[in-house]
C-alpha cells in the first residue's frame, strides 16, 4: 500500500485494527502491556538509536535493529503501528530503530494509548520469531559526517528544536564544550509543533512555523536538539505535515564535541 500515513489517530486505528497486514506494537514495556493494551497489539522492546560516532557503528546497530524486529515476528511486509503511553517519545525512538532495521512502512499512533477510547485487553501475548530477512537501512538516521557535508546545501533545512536560549548558546548544557547551533539552522521549539502531548498540530500550522512547503527547495528537514529525543519527537510532527525528514540523533551533544565542525551563536 502507498497510502499508509506516517502518523495515525485513534479513529484511523479503530477502523483498521485486526486487518491481516497491520501489526500494532506497544513500546511501553512488557509489564505495562500485560496490565492493559490495545487489543491485537504485541509488546515490543527494540531500544533507541545511539549517537553514532562513525558509519561503522551505525551500520552495526542497523543490523542489530533488523534482528530485534525479527525476534518480534516482524517481516517488513506489514504496516507497523507503534504506540506508547501518550507523549510519543518512546514511539518516536522505536520508529527510528525500526527504520534503521529496514522497515519501510512504520507509523506512530498520535496520543498513544491515552487516545484510545476502546476497551483494553490484558494478559501475556507470546511472540513468534520471524525468519524474514530485513535489509538494514543505516541512512534512516543522519550522522554528523553527513550533516557536515550538507550545511550549505540549500535543499536541506536544519531545524533546531531546542529552547531559544539553548539555540543562541546563552544557556546550554554545561556538559557541552561549545554552545550555539549548526550554521543556518532555524529555531522552532518542539512544543510549538504539537497541539497536545503526542498530537501534532494541523499540517498547515506546522508548515507555517517552518516557512517552507513540503516538496519545495529546502524542505528536506533534519531536526536536532541536545541529545536526539526532542528532535525525534519533532520528526513525528514533521512527517505528519508531509515533510521528508531524518533525525540527527547525535544532536548538539555530539556536534559540540567536534571542534572542526562549524557553529553559530
Amino acid at each position: 500500500m502507498t497510502d499508509f500515513p506516517s502518523v495515525v489517530d485513534a479513529d484511523w486505528l479503530a477502523g483498521h485494527v485486526g486487518e491481516d497486514d497491520l501489526l500494532l506494537a506497544d513500546v511501553r514495556g512488557p509489564n505495562a502491556h500485560t496490565r492493559g493494551h490495545i487489543p491485537g497489539s504485541i509488546p515490543m522492546m527494540i531500544g533507541t538509536p545511539g549517537q553514532f560516532s562513525s558509519p561503522d557503528l551505525r551500520e552495526t546497530f542497523a543490523a542489530e535493529a533488523a534482528l530485534r524486529l525479527r525476534r518480534h515476528g516482524v517481516t517488513g511486509d506489514e504496516r507497523l503501528v507503534l504506540y506508547d503511553a501518550g507523549d510519543c517519545g518512546n514511539a518516536a525512538a522505536a520508529l527510528q530503530v525500526a527504520e534503521l532495521g529496514g522497515h519501510k512502512r512504520v507509523a506512530v499512533l498520535a496520543g498513544g494509548l491515552a487516545s484510545w477510547a476502546g476497551e483494553l485487553a490484558t494478559g501475556v501475548v507470546e511472540l513468534e520469531k520471524s525468519r524474514a530477512e530485513l535489509t538494514p537501512n543505516p541512512g534512516a538516521v543522519a550522522g554528523w559526517w553527513e550533516i557536515a557535508g550538507r550545511v550549505e546545501d540549500p535543499t536541506y533545512l536544519f531545524l533546531d528544536v531546542r529552547r531559544q536560549d539553548e539555540y543562541t548558546g546563552k544557556n546550554g548544557y554545561p556538559c557541552d564544550p561549545r554552545q550555539g547551533h549548526i550554521p543556518g539552522a532555524k529555531n522552532v521549539e518542539v512544543s510549538t509543533l504539537f497541539a497536545a502531548p503526542g498530537v501534532p498540530k494541523p499540517a498547515e500550522e506546522v508548515r507555517f512555523l517552518l516557512g517552507v512547503a513540503p516538496g519545495s527547495d529546502g524542505s528536506f528537514v533534519i531536526p536536532y536538539c541536545h541529545s536526539g529525543s526532542r528532535s525525534g519527537l519533532a520528526l513525528i510532527a514533521l512527517r505528519a505535515a508531509g515533510y521528508r525528514a531524518e533525525n540527527y540523533f547525535g544532536s548538539w551533544h555530539e556536534w559540540s564535541r567536534h571542534p572542526e565542525l562549524p557553529m553559530e551563536r
